[in-house]
């Protein structure tokens, strides 16, 4: 069972990138997905999620810059970014999520983290 990020890099302040996690597995098909970011010196944060059905949270402070979705036949969450500001940069991580009790968008609900995936945002 794992979970594999792509798609980070390096953009101009402005811009946009647009994250892949691909998920693989027993049951990875039905997963709730979340992105998570870690900033060099800060701790991680929840940045977006969505289940099967396609119901989606977003952080406050990437509503209207962040769309996430994901195909189901694919098995693949993305994270379309947009508007990429300096403090946008950071490892960015998805995980799938396993404690439906807890907030969707902290690392406690997640038992199942791929590799990062660096994006950095130049002024």
């Amino acid at each position: 069972v794992q979970l594999q990020a792509s798609g980070g890099g390096l953009v101009q302040a402005g811009g946009s990138l647009k994250l892949s996690c691909a998920a693989s597995g027993p049951g990875s098909d039905t997963w709730y997905i979340g992105w998570f970011r870690q900033a060099p010196g800060k701790e991680r944060e929840g940045v977006s999620c969505i289940n099967y059905e396609g119901d989606k949270v977003y952080a406050d402070d990437v509503k209207g810059r962040f769309t996430i979705s994901r195909d189901n036949v694919k098995n693949t969450v993305y994270l379309q970014m947009n508007k990429l500001n300096t403090e946008d940069t950071a490892v960015y991580f998805c995980a799938a999520r396993g404690d439906y009790n807890a907030d969707p968008l902290t690392s406690e609900s997640y038992f199942r983290w791929g590799l990062g995936t660096l994006v950095t945002v130049s002024s």
